[in-house]
This record gives C-alpha cells, structure tokens and sequence, in this order.
C-alpha cells in the first residue's frame, strides 16, 4: 500500500503525519518550530528529522513506501529560500517526489473545495495565501507588522501594549490590560514595564494574546478594541488575496487556520463584515482539521494521487492523533 507525507512547519511547532491512500493517519510526530528566519536552516532540519522520526517510528511503515511528500513551511517566502528548504528536506532520505510551500498553504488545501480560495492564517503572527480555478495564485508578504500585515499572536500583543501606554499617558481610560502586561514580566508599575521593553529587559511573548482575547470576552474596552482590531486587519488579508485571483465577487471560500481564530466572535465577526463589505458572496469557513492535513495533500498531489476523494479521512483521523 502507498502512503503519503505531510510535514506543517510552523514558528512555534510543527507536526507531521504519514497516511495511507485510504486516508488513514497512522503516524504522527512533533516538534518546536522551524522556521529558518529563527532558526537558521540547520535548526529547520532538526525539526524536520525528529518530527519525520516520529511520525515513521509510530507508523512502522517503511519509508521507501512513501509516493509522495509535502512541507508547508514558515518562512518559505520566496524563490530565494526554495534551494535551502530542499537541502534540509534532502536530509530526510525520501526517494520520492517531493514540494515544498510556505505554510499558509497547508490551510487552503485542508480546508477548501479542491484547494480554491483563500486561506488566512492567524498563529504567532499571520499570513494569507489563495489560489482560483485557473491555477492563479495570491499571497501577502508573510513578515507581519513592518510590511502591514497584521492580526496574528505577536500582533495583538503588540497592539495591546499600545493600550497600556495609551492608559499610563492618560490619552484613554484604564484598561484591565495594564495589570496583564505588569504580570506577565514581573514589572513594578508602568515606568517599570515601559523602560524594561525599552532596554529589552522584559519580553513580550505571543501567549498574552489568549489573556487579550479573554479581558475582550469580559468587556474591556481596551481589549476588545484590539482584538477588532485584528479581526478587521485579518479581513483585510482575505480581501486583498481574493482581489489577487479575481475572485472578490465570486462565492469564494475563505478558510480561518490557527489558534488565535479560537477566539471566537470576538474576532471572527469584525472580520467577516469587512470580508463581505468588498467579497459579498464570500463564505467564511473554520477550518475543522489540523493544517498539516493540507500538506498531506500536497504529498498526494506530487504522486498524481488524488488526496480531496479521501481529505475527510485524512481530517478525521488526524483530529485524533493531533491533540
């Protein structure tokens, strides 16, 4: 029987699953991120070895019956990183066809019908990718607040403590996030916090975003403006890829991948109102299954498998390997 390899690399972990053409998931791995702009290329090829390690260890399969693999990477921005990303993939001995991505396709490819649509990723940071019935492809940069992409973990966080300091100056009233972000570096006071991030004493990490979207959820202002904020930002990356592949006024699917779509409503409304301001047939989908179901698919894509006719499969038994 064939199988199939799907590595999702991510910024902050990545998994890899090994199904069979029935779409069974019968191995998983993990490890910490890959992303070689934090790692460097020899960190991604640790991360791809002991995740591929794991994931063939529980399989008991034999790698020479793998037909086909594919790696949706972070940080796989342009053509420029393709020849790096090979190399480490390289290290993995597979005899098969192989692609590599950048991981914000793993999403569309998980989640929409037949991989056409956009997908906008919101985990540590964010990242957009679509594809329309031609084959025409869109993407935003991919490298957050400095190209102004925005809305993912990192994001939130950082708009957050804007809120702080808005509130320290006295431009807007107090916001229970002041003693969230005193909290989560230890800081004295707001001078405290201010000069230790100034100094680079004190490190924001992307985890406060849960603690942004849960003083949302109990109503302050503060917070909730942020995590609209995001929603409306996130929105707008859906917009500009659809517009990319000319399918702004078409029922273009646009799938929601990562953990900060966890949220809820308090980010997922904002964005739908601005999706559908400027895409009125859009139709706004959670993805149900882990992304690295997307890159499973790119694997079946590279042996002329056809991985939609078993991507429910390959979903539900993923589900339950991938807690």
């Amino acid at each position: 029987m064939k199988h199939f390899l799907g590595i999702d690399v991510g910024s902050s972990k990545t998994h890899a699953l090994i199904v069979d053409e029935t779409g069974q998931c019968v191995g998983f791995g993990k490890a910490g991120g890959g992303n070689h702009q934090g790692v460097g290329y020899d960190g991604l090829t640790e991360t791809l070895q002991k995740s591929f390690k794991e994931a063939l260890n529980m399989s008991g399969v034999d790698k020479a019956s793998i037909a086909g693999a594919g790696f949706g990477v972070a940080g796989y921005d342009f053509p420029s990183d393709r020849e790096g990303h090979l190399q480490s993939i390289t290290t993995l001995g597979l005899s098969c066809p192989v692609d590599v991505v950048n991981d914000g396709v793993n999403g569309l490819l998980a989640g929409a019908t037949r991989g056409v649509g956009v997908n906008v990723t919101a985990g540590s940071s964010n990242n957009a990718r679509g594809r329309n019935r031609n084959g025409k492809e869109g993407r935003i940069v991919g490298n957050g607040s400095m190209f102004g992409e925005e809305g993912g973990a990192h994001e939130i966080v950082l708009h957050g403590l804007k809120m702080v300091n808005h509130a320290w100056i006295k431009r807007r009233p107090p916001s229970v996030l002041t003693q969230i972000y005193l909290d989560a570096v230890g800081a004295k006071d707001e001078i405290d916090l201010m000069e230790g991030l100034s100094n680079s004493q004190y490190h924001l990490f992307g985890y406060l975003a849960i603690q942004v979207a849960e003083a949302a959820l109990s109503g302050d202002d503060a917070a909730v403006e942020v995590m609209h904020w995001a929603g409306e930002e996130l929105g707008w990356l859906a917009v500009a890829v659809a517009r990319q592949i000319a399918m702004e006024n078409d029922e273009v699917e646009i799938i929601q991948s990562g953990s900060v779509f966890d949220a809820g409503k308090i980010i997922t409304e904002p964005m739908r109102r601005i999706v559908l301001q400027h895409c009125p047939r859009a139709l706004l989908k959670r993805l149900e299954g882990p992304p690295v179901v997307g890159a499973v698919i790119l694997g079946m894509e590279q042996a002329g498998f056809d991985g939609y006719v078993v991507r429910p499969e390959i979903t539900r038994t993923a589900i339950e390997l991938v807690k």
